[in-house]
């Protein structure tokens, strides 16, 4: 890293480029391909910094960023609150069982309230779709979608998106550009409800890559193809020679009635098996975004398997990715040299 403070531009995205034209990050339909390239640099310059001893920068020092989750989550929390600190910022957690939302306030008031605590970043999950959106349109200051709805999940998506470049480039299949191009990702499960499917396949196909969907005809949206990936019902057929298989879970908890006939019914037809792994690539690479129901979407052997499974390395790659984003979207607010007209930030 150039700086612990801030990581500098890479070659691939020189002075005189236009600057970084978002003030928030609601979803990965607002990026375009060379956007996500300039976040995913930057997070790569974090994902050294976090692997040494000292984790810290100064970076977001006298900042103070509110993650408001009206949704539970672990995983995302813990990351957007480690990256925060990690910067150097003053993190404070909203759940939505201690807000005001119990009591009965709108979520215009609670975005109005947010603002007049003059937060410098406010990291958003809520249940609802466009959520984010209502509310980044009520503040000052820069809001980034944890996950609203089945809408999308950006960060998610960079991270894993991040986390197979990794990999690839460990196999000797990386890109020196970044990209993915050529590379056939599986993404298997209740694509239906799932936020994370759809901010994938936006950020896979912008990078390059070749995205197939596999789910029951009653979990499969409708236009799916309208968005780029190719729909499958059987999973054999849909991870046959794939480069890497993402798994996601059923999603219960939006679930408005029966959608399969039973877990073991569905692991037998459309869970992840050693043996149906076998169809795919020798070296294929499994992904997970978690939480992970085991035995039922995919099998213990298959998830912790080594060398093939990077569901942790997912992990371990979000709090890097959510560093980069809350350093890249408080930029204009530090005053950060770069932000400015003609020049990359």
């Amino acid at each position: 890293m150039t700086s612990p403070q801030t990581p500098a531009a890479s070659s691939r995205f020189p002075a005189g480029g236009r600057a970084f034209p978002h003030r928030d990050l609601t979803g990965i339909a607002q990026l375009d391909t060379h956007e996500i390239l300039y976040v995913l640099e930057q997070a790569e310059q974090y994902v050294r910094l976090n692997r040494q001893p000292s984790k810290h920068s100064d970076a977001l020092s006298g900042l103070t960023i509110i993650n408001a989750f009206f949704e539970n989550s672990t995983r995302t929390l813990l990351s957007f609150e480690i990256a925060g600190k990690r910067l150097g910022a003053d993190v404070v957690n909203m759940h939505a069982a201690q807000s005001s939302v119990k009591k009965g306030e709108t979520l215009i008031d609670t975005a109005l309230t947010l603002n007049a605590m003059r937060a410098d970043a406010i990291v958003i999950r809520h249940v609802s779709s466009g959520a984010v959106q209502l509310i980044a349109e009520k503040v000052a200051c820069p809001v980034l979608n944890a996950g609203d709805g089945s809408h999308e999940h950006p960060t998610q998506a960079l991270l894993d998106a991040l986390a197979l470049r990794h990999k690839l480039a460990e196999q000797g299949r990386g890109s020196g550009d970044g990209m993915l191009n050529g590379i056939t990702v599986a993404i298997c499960g209740d694509i239906r409800h799932s936020r994370v499917a759809r901010s994938n396949i936006l950020c896979l196909q912008a990078l390059g890559a070749i995205v197939r969907v596999c789910a029951p005809p009653a979990l499969m949206p409708e236009g799916i193809s309208q968005m780029g990936a190719e729909p499958f019902h059987a999973m054999d057929a849909a991870i046959d020679g794939a480069d890497a298989v993402m798994m996601l879970r059923l999603q219960n908890e939006r679930m408005d009635g029966q959608f399969i006939p039973s877990p073991r019914e569905y692991r037998h037809l459309f869970g992840l098996t050693d043996a149906r792994l076998a169809r795919a690539k020798d070296d294929v690479i499994v992904m997970h975004p978690g939480p992970m129901n085991r035995g039922v979407e995919i099998d213990s052997d298959v998830a912790d398997r080594p060398g093939t499974s990077i569901i942790t390395d997912q992990v371990e790659m979000g709090v890097a990715v959510r560093m980069a984003c809350l350093d890249i979207l408080t930029r204009k607010a530090r005053g950060v040299a770069g932000w400015g007209e003609g020049e990359w930030i």
